[in-house]
């Protein structure tokens, strides 16, 4: 069988469906091999949030080519849903395959080596786009995982597409709207993955917030958390990113109640200004968003409170910008993810005037990275001298010595000296110091 290199760009969820497209062409007896390697088939798995995931999308896609002219290269995903134009026009792309087609990778791509070896000439003359239109209403595209890349951590897709229209994404173009996986398929893929040795899952979606609305048997997120707790085998659970609005009092309550549930939140908040929110098309308020934080702070134990926010947004002033770093500090996160804001092309905010310059994007940008520096450090220093458990993951190697590195409940990476491979193990110990900034040595 052919060789079939697989490479992943983006999000959670793309990774996900690129372990579940790899695990069916292995089904199928194709021999995987490194995207680095040569190979007869090059699939990437494409991005399209911003207009630099664009460009490393397309970049990726003329490595293949370059690496084997007469290899089939194939886009696969969000770049396939909003460049259709380029990539008709991009002799590096030989087939094209949209969401929601994924799960049919396999048939796709015999179809067409099939065609194309009964044509004299060695490709077609432009790309084979086989790609749906999101913008109509469609069914979940059903897909099953039995094994990851990570030998400990599973992620877990419940959702996909997303129905907010915030005015600077373009992931409801691509990804269409809401739809939810049938519960018992997620139970049942855990389950399997349960058996197969994985302890830790990680609920992950386009925006696993919305996860049920579009059923009409009261199904949610939370209902079928309390139904995941209740596998046997599986001793961590993680939820990918929340919007605010979903952690009310009765949520954070019961969500407290379940032992497995990993006191670990990405709350998504993007500004601590509420001027430059309601531009953003965000449905809360900083205020309301507190609100979350301290119900969360009320019914777990010193909680990591994890968060994305944007500087630089259109009409961003210094005293919008000054009100965010206030809100930043008041919250106090563990981590912040900040990114310097992208114009990305047929979204609401592209248009926007009073656009940012770069210059300043890069001093705010600046100050915010410095200020998560601090807040992450203060939280990691908490558990100097505390007993916690690690799940770990990975051995690696340190100025000549032997490390297990895994994480906390609460994803604060630990590390233990020790040659002996833990990998997959839950192991109790006291973090002492500190290894590296963001790394805490383990007794």
């Amino acid at each position: 069988m052919k060789n079939v290199a697989l490479h992943n760009l983006g999000c959670k969820v793309n990774a996900y469906e690129i372990d579940v497209m790899q695990q069916m062409l292995q089904e199928k007896g194709y021999n995987i091999v490194s995207f680095d390697e040569h190979a007869d088939i090059y699939i990437i798995n494409t991005c399209t949030v911003t207009n630099i995931a664009d460009r490393k999308s397309r970049q990726m896609l003329h490595r293949a080519k370059a690496r084997n002219p007469e290899a089939v290269v194939v886009a696969a995903g969000c770049y396939v849903q909003t460049g259709k134009e380029q990539i008709e026009k991009d002799p590096a792309i030989d087939l094209a395959i949209g969401n929601n087609r994924k799960k049919d990778i396999v048939s796709i791509l015999e179809e067409y080596l099939e065609k194309r070896e009964r044509q004299s000439a060695p490709k077609t003359p432009r790309p084979v786009i086989e790609c749906m239109d999101m913008k109509d209403p469609c069914a979940y595209e059903e897909m099953t995982l039995t094994h990851t890349a990570e030998h400990t951590r599973a992620y877990i897709k419940i959702q996909d597409g997303c129905n907010q229209f915030c005015s600077y994404c373009i992931i409801p173009y691509a990804r269409g709207r809401v739809r939810s996986r049938r519960m018992e398929d997620i139970i049942s893929e855990i389950t399997g993955l349960s058996r197969n040795g994985y302890k830790e899952i990680v609920l992950t979606g386009i925006h696993i917030s919305s996860y049920g609305m579009d059923f009409d048997d009261g199904s949610d997120l939370l209902s079928l958390i309390e139904k995941i707790h209740q596998i046997e085998g599986i001793c961590r659970i993680r939820l990918g990113s929340l919007e605010p609005r979903i952690v009310t009092e009765e949520f954070a309550r019961r969500l407290g109640c379940l032992s497995k549930v990993c006191p670990h939140f990405h709350l998504s908040l993007q500004s601590g200004c509420d001027a430059t929110l309601k531009r953003m098309n965000r449905h809360y308020t900083t205020g309301e968003y507190f609100e979350c934080v301290e119900r969360l702070r009320r019914h777990f134990v010193h909680p990591a409170i994890t968060t994305d926010v944007i500087v630089g947004f259109p009409g961003e002033t210094e005293e919008e910008f000054a009100k965010t770093r206030e809100f930043l500090a008041r919250v106090q996160f563990y981590e912040m993810h900040v990114f310097r804001y992208s114009a990305r092309k047929g979204t609401v905010a592209a248009g926007m005037k009073e656009q940012v310059p770069d210059s300043v994007k890069a001093q705010r940008s600046g100050e915010l990275l410095r200020m998560e520096k601090e807040q992450s450090g203060r939280f990691r220093e908490k558990y100097i001298n505390q007993v916690e458990e690690v799940l770990f993951e990975e051995t690696k190697l340190w100025e000549g010595k032997i490390y297990q590195i895994g994480h906390t409940s609460r994803y604060v990476k630990a590390a233990k000296l020790c040659e002996d491979n833990l990998s997959n193990r839950q192991i109790k110990g006291r973090l002492t110091k500190f290894l590296t900034e963001d790394i805490l040595l383990m007794e």
